[in-house]
C-alpha cells in the first residue's frame, strides 16, 4: 500500500521553490542523482508525475501544483509542531517570545506585557529590530508576536494578522516653561527648536506636511529613530518633542514635562502582528484582548 514519506515532501517543496534539481540539491546538501531518486519515489507513491522537464528548467504539472498545496500545509504543520515542542519549557512553564520594533515606546511595550509580568510559570523573551527583520523571525516561528507602529503587509505566502491595539493623537511636549509661552500651532513655530522622530515615522511625515502647509519651518535640533532617546533628550530641556503621550507618561504625571499641544491631525498607531498558526501561543491572545479592553479607541476627527 503506498504511503507518504515526510522527507520526500520536504525535498519536493524545495525542488518546487527552486525549479531546479541542482539548486535544490545544493540547498539540501544532497547530490542531484540522489535527490532525483527521492523525487521519483514520491511520484511513485502518488501515482503522478509532479514536474515536466523543459529546456528552461522544471515546471510543475497540474498534479504537482495540487501536491504542493498539501505539502506546504503538511510542512508548516510539522514546523509548528517542532517549534511548539522545542520552545515549551519544562515543568509546565510557558514561554512568550516577543519581537518589538526598536523605535517603539518602551512604556507601550511594558503596558502590553504587564498582565503576564511576574506571573508564575511564564518566561518572556524580547527581541528588538526593524519591522522587516522581525516579520522574518515571525515567519520562521522564532517569535510569537511582533509589536509595531505599522501593520505588516500580507500576501499569499505570509498571512499575518495585524491587530490594532490602540491609537493616540501625537503631542508636543516639553519642560513646564514652554507652557507659559502660549505658542499657537503651527503659526508660531517658526524657528522653534523641536526634537522629531525620523522620516520613517508616519507621525513625522504628517508633522512635516502641516509645517509646509502653514509655510512655517521649525528648527530641528535632533532627529531620532528611538522613542526612548527622544524621551531622554526632551527631559534635558531646550526643545519640544513630537511624541505620543504614552512615551513620556511618567514625566507628565510627575510634572517634569507638560503637554503643550495635542495634535489631533496626527495619530500614532500600535499593532500586535501574529501569524496564522494551528497552535498559537495562548498568552498572545490573552494580552491582545486585555490591552484592547483597557484602551478603547479615541474619537478621531471626521476628516481623518
Amino acid at each position: 500500500m503506498p504511503f507518504l514519506n515526510y522527507h520526500h515532501l520536504r525535498y519536493f517543496r524545495v525542488i518546487a521553490r527552486e525549479l531546479s534539481l541542482s539548486r535544490a540539491a545544493r540547498k539540501l546538501n544532497l547530490s542531484p542523482p540522489a535527490l532525483s531518486i527521492q523525487l521519483r519515489q514520491l511520484e511513485g507513491s502518488l501515482g503522478h508525475t509532479l514536474f515536466e522537464r523543459r529546456r528552461s528548467g522544471l515546471v510543475l504539472t497540474e498534479a504537482g501544483r495540487l501536491a504542493l498545496d498539501y505539502a506546504e500545509t503538511i510542512g508548516r504543520a510539522g514546523e509548528e509542531l517542532m517549534d511548539l515542542m522545542q520552545h515549551q519549557p519544562r515543568g509546565g512553564r510557558h514561554l512568550l517570545r516577543v519581537g518589538a520594533m526598536a523605535t517603539l515606546s518602551r512604556n507601550f511595550q511594558l503596558e502590553f506585557l504587564r498582565p503576564v509580568l511576574g506571573r508564575d510559570g511564564v518566561e518572556i523573551k524580547i527581541r528588538s529590530g526593524a519591522l522587516r527583520e522581525l516579520v522574518v523571525l515571525l515567519h520562521a516561528l522564532e517569535v510569537d508576536v511582533v509589536l509595531s507602529n505599522h501593520p505588516a503587509r500580507r500576501d499569499s505566502e505570509t498571512t499575518w494578522h495585524s491587530h490594532l491595539l490602540a491609537e493616540q493623537p501625537a503631542s508636543l511636549v516639553g519642560e513646564p516653561s514652554w507652557k507659559k509661552k502660549r505658542l499657537r500651532f503651527p503659526e508660531d513655530f517658526r524657528d522653534v527648536p523641536v526634537i522629531l522622530p525620523s522620516l520613517e515615522s508616519n507621525t513625522r511625515l504628517g508633522f512635516d506636511r502641516l509645517m509646509a502647509a502653514a509655510g512655517v519651518r521649525p528648527r530641528v535640533v535632533a532627529e531620532v529613530d528611538d522613542m526612548a532617546m527622544i524621551r531622554l533628550l526632551v527631559r534635558e530641556g531646550g526643545a519640544l518633542a513630537l511624541v505620543p503621550p504614552v512615551v513620556v507618561r511618567g514625566e507628565i504625571a510627575d510634572g517634569r514635562l507638560v503637554e503643550t499641544h495635542r495634535l489631533p491631525q496626527l495619530w500614532e498607531t500600535f499593532y500586535a502582528i501574529t501569524p496564522t498558526r494551528r497552535f498559537p501561543n495562548p498568552l498572545v491572545a490573552e494580552l491582545v484582548r486585555t490591552f484592547v479592553a483597557k484602551n478603547p479607541p479615541e474619537d478621531r476627527p471626521s476628516s481623518r
